[in-house]
């Protein structure tokens, strides 16, 4: 079942309601291993899996930046939201360098 969440637009100031549904990490990484595997045509992660560990690596120290600026001036709502991108180009990294999740895990 979705989870409603709200956001203040903001430039508009009205609230803006979406609905969502949760994903594991492990659901995550499988999302991102079958978008590099079929390469769809109009997604922003085939782009980003042709520029390879390169552009991969940028997106995510630029979004890993924009964590640590949230946790320091913009709160909670925007850390998360940060750090939701910082996990998805992690798996994004993990599975252009075919790195499963269990050898990643042994690592924590």
């Amino acid at each position: 079942m979705p989870y409603e969440n709200s956001v203040n637009a903001k430039f508009t100031g009205r609230v803006l309601k979406f609905y969502f549904n949760p994903m594991t990490f492990e659901e995550i990484f499988a999302l991102v291993k079958d978008r590099k595997e079929k390469m769809p045509e109009g997604k922003s992660t085939t782009e980003l899996f042709k520029k390879g560990s390169h552009g991969i690596g940028k997106k995510l120290v630029e979004e890993a930046a924009e964590s640590w600026m949230a946790a320091r001036f913009e709160g909670k709502d925007a850390l998360a939201l940060e750090l939701s991108q910082v996990l998805y180009y992690a798996a994004c990294m993990m599975a252009e360098n075919e790195l499963s999740l269990k050898e990643v895990y042994a690592k924590l």
